[in-house]
């Protein structure tokens, strides 16, 4: 793909678990000159059905951006319809599916929005020491609380089964035959810069992006460093390697 072709091409913002449009505020206003920026709602308890029903909507060629679950839809999205997907970002993004530890961790919390302790629920699911420390840490995980509260309950449950339902995609990266860029937050304990190192290397035209000054959120905890990275991943053509 040519810069001037890659310049038109839609963008589709997918946001991360019990995150919205919000999470990628700064990154759409940057492309916005440039690109038509799209905001894709989540909405389903499988990855396979938001993705399906998002392919219905979706323009016939896009890029797509996806953090942590948006991470998980995009590559079922690139699964379902690789001759769509132009590009792909994935962001603080699982591979995997959820270990079996892992799912069972989730289930308190999905207890705990179920009898009215939403806000406990959402504490429960990031963790401060998955972000960078610093001043700017109370503030990201204080505007996180209010993106994930917007959801309420129902959309807290959908979105935790979701997370605890999804597929590995370690085939699909394999066989992913379009530009991929793995944005990794130095500081992530949910996702590890290792594993993401360890994505970026399954597929055939990635390149690992490692922010020293970030955590599970690099969007919102090094803003205009993302959008330089997203801005580079929709002009360079990496070679196959």
């Amino acid at each position: 793909m040519s810069q001037s072709s890659s310049t038109k091409l839609p963008v589709v913002f997918l946001p991360g678990y019990l995150c919205d449009q919000r999470m990628f505020l700064a990154q759409a206003f940057e492309l916005s000159d440039e690109h038509v920026v799209i905001h894709a709602p989540l909405r389903g308890e499988r990855c396979e059905e938001i993705a399906s029903d998002l392919l219905l909507k979706l323009p016939r060629h896009f890029a797509l951006v996806g953090a942590s679950l948006g991470g998980t839809v995009a590559l079922e999205i690139l699964r379902k319809a690789p001759d769509r997907v132009k590009r792909l970002c994935l962001i603080a993004t699982d591979v995997f599916p959820d270990a079996p530890l892992v799912s069972a961790a989730r289930e308190p919390l999905l207890v705990q929005a179920k009898v009215g302790r939403l806000d406990d629920a959402i504490r429960g699911t990031l963790p401060a020491e998955a972000l960078a420390s610093g001043p700017g840490r109370a503030e990201v995980i204080a505007f996180h609380a209010e993106m994930a509260s917007s959801y309420g309950q129902a959309g807290f449950l959908s979105q935790t089964r979701a997370m605890q339902r999804r597929r590995d995609h370690q085939s699909t990266l394999v066989h992913a035959q379009c530009p991929v860029r793995i944005i990794a937050g130095q500081h992530d304990q949910v996702i590890t810069p290792k594993r993401q190192a360890f994505m970026a290397d399954l597929a055939p035209m990635a390149q690992l992006s490692a922010i020293a000054t970030a955590g599970h959120l690099p969007s919102l905890e090094a803003p205009e460093e993302v959008s330089a990275i997203l801005s580079d991943w929709l002009t360079k053509s990496p070679a196959l390697t």
